[in-house]
């Protein structure tokens, strides 16, 4: 109880939202430390997530250190010929992009494996042209970069929040495919992967980094801003997906409910995409069809 306290004086107090799920009016008061059942009950099943239970973690573990083991494999190839990787990690907040980049640079070499997590644009960097920023980070000879969010949030979080004007949004989608040619060109591994969940996941996933000691820096009010603004960002998701979505640079979608599974499909398709020295097939297995898929059809199903 005095630990609940102490987090719930460390963040700032914020009034109870009104949102509707399932043709059902709820309030969701995220200052309760309790979570509401209607939560509870449909965090791992939410939006129709195809499993009804999480992955048991002894099994988990078992399969990612498998893949970690490749990916260090794929790393030391990478070294040797000079390739290049970049993947970016998009999705709603508390999709699980900062986890998902966790387990899959845990055991690279940091000096060649680096993750890009960008604050919001300084002065200078508003001035410039929209993707200048990104391109400074991009991989050189033999590294592997990953971007926890990137040039996409003028897809999403720009145009639904208003940080962005229409006709900069609409600029964006029309620009960004010939962004991404040039990127492919360059004979850069490029993955774009988008996390997906479920509305009471996110809800639940808010909660618990509310009441969390350890967490908790992860909660911001542009969180609970966006709530009620789940319907503006599928829209957004929808025709960023749509829009942007080529058979050079594909959308990989990822399901995301249960964080374990989505983790070892990520690993997995960017093995399975590398024609690394020594790859060992059956380590990396064969990806998960109901969890793993791409472009605007697999969101639909």
């Amino acid at each position: 109880m005095k630990k609940a306290k102490e987090t719930a004086e460390a963040v700032p107090a914020t009034a109870p939202i009104k949102i509707k799920i399932g043709g059902k009016e709820r309030e969701f008061d995220i200052d309760d430390p309790v979570l509401p059942d209607w939560i509870e009950d449909n965090k791992l099943t939410a939006g129709g997530y195809p499993y009804d239970k999480k992955m048991k973690g002894e099994e988990y573990e078992k399969e990612l250190e498998g893949l970690q083991i490749e990916l260090v494999k794929a790393q030391a190839w990478l070294q040797a010929t000079g390739k290049r990787v970049m993947a970016l990690f998009e999705g709603r907040d508390a999709a699980g992009k900062g986890g998902t980049i966790f387990v899959l640079r845990q055991y690279m070499n940091p000096r060649t494996a680096r993750n890009v997590a960008l604050t919001k644009p300084t002065p200078t960097e508003a001035g410039q042209w929209y993707y200048q920023r990104y391109v400074d980070h991009f991989p050189t000879s033999g590294e592997f970069v990953t971007f926890d969010r990137s040039w996409y949030n003028r897809a999403g979080v720009e145009p639904v929040m208003g940080f962005c004007t229409p006709e900069q949004h609409e600029k964006f989608l029309d620009e960004t495919p010939h962004f991404e040619r040039m990127i492919c060109n360059e004979n850069i591994h490029f993955f774009k992967f988008w996390l997906n969940i479920g509305r009471e996941t996110q809800l639940e996933r808010f909660h618990d980094r509310r009441w969390s000691p350890l967490k908790n820096w992860k909660f911001s009010p542009i969180d609970i801003a966006g709530v009620g603004k789940w319907d503006d960002y599928t829209k957004a998701r929808d025709q960023m997906i749509e829009r942007t979505h080529k058979e050079f640079s594909p959308w990989i979608v990822v399901r995301a409910n249960d964080k374990r599974r989505a983790r070892l499909a990520v690993i997995q398709r960017i093995l399975l995409s590398l024609p690394y020295d020594g790859r060992d097939l059956d380590a990396v297995g064969k990806p998960d069809k109901k969890i793993i898929g791409e472009g605007p059809e697999f969101l639909k199903d």
